[in-house]
């Protein structure tokens, strides 16, 4: 198991980022607010897993062991693989996760585009108290600005999970709202997005 990876940032994407050590670049899989927290050109460290499949061998990066710890937990439970974890980790921070785990708080777990009452309730039941206790963990950072275009930010959303026409509508309305200010970047327009997202209902 890769369980960090240490070298230079040379390119963040709005999914992943590439980071080179060893002479070999690594492609790895993260939240937006991890990635908010690298800058290109400079040396970072991540907490990683390694998902392997018959397939495919994936890594997710985290911003510390912490976060990649509730990541892995997630997985234990039944129907939650790595990309379910993943969004479960944009839209609430690890400390949100275990707050509404503990007050068995469908309504916020259901915010997560895949999560319905039905996986919410599953969710809380296998998890138990598994997570740990709330205020333990890191707090996520803003998503990052990488200052692609609407459509990169819509794909953004959709491979978290949200319907392409959702993910149109919140960005188109961000970028409607903010459009007297002479607008945002991706970054900025990506975690309004999510906000929107997170606090309304899914299709």
């Amino acid at each position: 198991m890769i369980a960090s990876v240490t070298g230079r940032v040379d390119h963040i994407g709005l999914d992943a980022c590439v980071v080179s050590a060893g002479g070999l670049g690594y492609r790895v899989h993260a939240t937006p607010g991890t990635l908010a927290s690298l800058r290109t050109g400079t040396d970072s460290t991540l907490a990683t897993t390694l998902v392997v499949r018959e397939d495919s061998m994936t890594l997710f990066g985290f911003a510390d062991a912490a976060e990649r710890d509730v990541f892995e937990t997630l997985q234990t439970v039944s129907g939650v693989g790595p990309r379910l974890a993943l969004a479960m980790l944009a839209v609430l921070s690890p400390d949100e996760l275990r707050t509404a785990v503990a007050m068995e708080d469908l309504k916020t777990l259901t915010r997560v585009p895949g999560i319905g009452q039905k996986g919410a309730r599953r969710i809380v039941l296998e998890l138990g108290d598994r997570l740990g206790p709330a205020g333990v963990g890191a707090t996520s950072a803003p998503p990052v600005a990488a200052g692609g275009p609407r459509s990169d930010v819509v794909a953004a959303l959709t491979g978290l999970g949200w319907a392409v026409k959702q993910a149109e509508t919140a960005v188109d309305e961000v970028l409607a709202e903010n459009a007297a200010a002479g607008g945002e970047d991706t970054g900025a327009v990506l975690r309004a997005a999510l906000q929107r997202l997170g606090g309304g209902a899914r299709g």
